[in-house]
């Protein structure tokens, strides 16, 4: 048996003061990778919601409305009369597509709906981009 005093072992520590730093830094790489994660967006004030956000296909195309009636499609500037025609040419066979609708607060709800025509007689789905409520 051994029955001698344990006085003399060195204690075990773990230093984690570095650990800090780095979370700090990881913090601070997905804060500014995120800020730059989606440069398709077109800049707009979007309409408040208090629903959260709702799961989309794996494939998405921007459709962008700004608040003098200019259209986008991803950040191609696209007149209304080709709008059909651009968003079917981002179309591929056998793959389900969502349009991400991002319009600015002051566009009349009727240019809204055309676009959602158009993608009902393309039957894709279509998702309304809006910020959060802030209270």
């Amino acid at each position: 048996m051994n029955l001698r005093s344990r006085k003399n072992k060195p204690a075990a520590e773990v230093h984690t003061s570095a650990l800090n730093d780095i979370m700090f830094f990881l913090m601070l790489f997905f804060l500014l990778a995120s800020a730059v994660s989606n440069p398709q967006v077109v800049k707009l004030l979007l309409p408040k919601s208090s629903a959260g956000e709702q799961s989309v296909s794996k494939k998405t195309l921007t459709v962008s409305i700004t608040s003098d009636l200019a259209y986008h499609v991803e950040k191609a500037v696209v007149p209304y009369e080709a709008l059909e025609a651009a968003i079917q040419s981002q179309m591929k066979t056998g793959e389900e597509l969502t349009i991400m609708m991002y319009v600015d607060n002051s566009v009349p709800i009727q240019n809204v709906i055309s676009v959602m025509d158009i993608a009902n007689r393309l039957k894709i789905k279509v998702v309304l981009a809006t910020e959060p409520k802030k209270d």
